[in-house]
């Protein structure tokens, strides 16, 4: 019995599973596909709303920022002044300076020029003591 049950439900299960064909009909023709339904625009996003530039010196009047713009422009007039004095006073110490190094360039290729006269001096010098020591000490006691 369990196996007629067990037949029994592997039968219903694969006629279930098969696709039935028994109401079908062969000559019927294909609908046409119908025609789409036009999507809508979208909406363009707006652009957001710029918000206003605070004023940077709230609650000043005209003749405040006219007095106001006038010492800034007094105070970087002074700065300009000042910074033209540094300019002139580092040129003036660059012109000192560039005296000395040129004065210190003279002195040094006089030095060299002293320093090779003395090396010529000592050289002469040691030749001299050359030919004396060969002469009066060499000389003699070879010729013995």
């Amino acid at each position: 019995m369990k196996i007629n049950f067990l037949f029994g439900l592997i039968a219903i299960t694969f006629l279930f599973s098969m696709p039935s064909s028994f109401g079908v009909e062969t000559d019927q023709e294909p609908e046409p596909p119908g025609l789409p339904e036009p999507s809508p625009e979208p909406e363009p996003i707006p652009l957001p709303e710029p918000e206003p530039v605070p004023d940077p010196f709230p609650g000043e009047t005209e003749s405040e920022k006219i007095q106001r713009l006038t010492e800034e422009n007094e105070k970087l007039k002074q700065q300009n002044k000042n910074l033209q004095g540094q300019v002139s006073t580092l040129k003036n110490e660059k012109s000192g300076l560039q005296s000395q190094i040129s004065h210190l360039h003279d002195r040094i290729k006089d030095l060299e020029q002293i320093t090779m006269e003395q090396i010529r001096v000592i050289m002469d010098l040691v030749n001299r003591l050359k030919d004396v020591f060969y002469e009066k000490i060499i000389s003699p006691t070879i010729n013995m």
